[in-house]
């Protein structure tokens, strides 16, 4: 025997039959709307690698970032691979991305120690290192980069010396070593600063232990003749008239208008600019 259903039932069942197929077939629309799907996903690596190339050319370093990205994910190996890496580190560095530009760098240089491109890619690491942590505190608050942790100066300086000693007919090699006499001034100014401090300190031996450290450490760096002021200053204090009288008789042969010589050096900071722990004390050179 048929059962007999009441007529409201049965259209109540048709409906929600209905609705479960409505609802069924439109999981997959739904689930493609809300899908984030990469568009560089699948794209044939010469495209992807000239599509990276043209964000790069317009500055665009961001974007650039992300295509090199997917190229790399999609093709591990190749020419096309390699160069993506090396345009992705200095997009990252152009874009600020410092950390990551090392991390790209430093992975470069682990897979492909003898690539053809690799002068540049210590040279850029130099430039990377010379630039962390230093841009805003300059730029922003124009302090100075001499009384900051020096661990990523002197990381540079190597960089910049694997680039004129392993590759010194390179392209690079050249700037490299213009590099090098900035940071050796940068790091002999870092000495100045703390024999400045000594002396300010009526700490006379130890200035004179740092500005002599410097000079023998640093010839010819920009401040030298400020260590010799150093020199003759602690010196002087401590009744050491000979070793006094042959730094000043240096000073005077080097450089004559040195305000040590007129009785105005050194000129320290104010109590306010001593509270800043980034402020310079100043020398001669800020003068010139």
């Amino acid at each position: 025997m048929t059962p007999v259903f009441p007529r409201g039932t049965l259209l109540r069942s048709l409906l929600l039959a209905m609705l479960a197929a409505m609802l069924l077939s439109g999981c997959g629309s739904i689930k493609k709307m809300f899908k984030d799907k990469d568009a560089n996903e699948g794209l044939p690596v010469v495209q992807l690698y000239e599509k990276g190339h043209a964000q790069m050319v317009k500055g665009h370093w961001s974007s650039a970032t992300e295509v090199y990205k997917r190229l790399v994910a999609q093709y591990p190996y190749g020419p096309y691979t390699e160069q993506a890496l090396v345009e992705t580190a200095y997009a990252q560095f152009k874009g600020g991305l410092n950390d990551d530009a090392i991390s790209t760098i430093d992975r470069f240089i682990r897979t492909y120690p003898t690539h053809r491109n690799i002068a540049y890619l210590y040279y850029l690491r130099g430039l990377v290192n010379s630039n962390r942590d230093t841009i805003f505190l300059q730029r922003v608050w124009s302090l100075d980069a001499s009384r900051r942790d020096l661990s990523t100066p002197e990381q540079a300086y190597n960089d910049f010396k694997i680039v004129t000693d392993r590759y010194a007919s390179s392209r690079y090699a050249d700037d490299a070593r213009t590099r090098m006499v900035e940071l050796r001034n940068l790091f002999a100014r870092h000495d100045l600063d703390v024999a400045l401090y000594y002396l300010r300190r009526g700490a006379w031996v130890s200035a004179a232990d740092r500005a002599t450290s410097m000079l023998e450490t640093y010839p010819q760096a920009a401040t030298q003749n400020d260590a010799v002021a150093i020199l003759a200053e602690a010196y002087t204090r401590l009744g050491n008239k000979p070793l006094a009288d042959d730094a000043r008789r240096v000073l005077e042969q080097n450089d004559p208008q040195h305000p040590w010589l007129r009785g105005d050096w050194p000129d320290y900071p104010s109590h306010l600019r001593r509270m800043n722990p980034f402020a310079t004390e100043r020398s001669a050179l800020d003068r010139h």
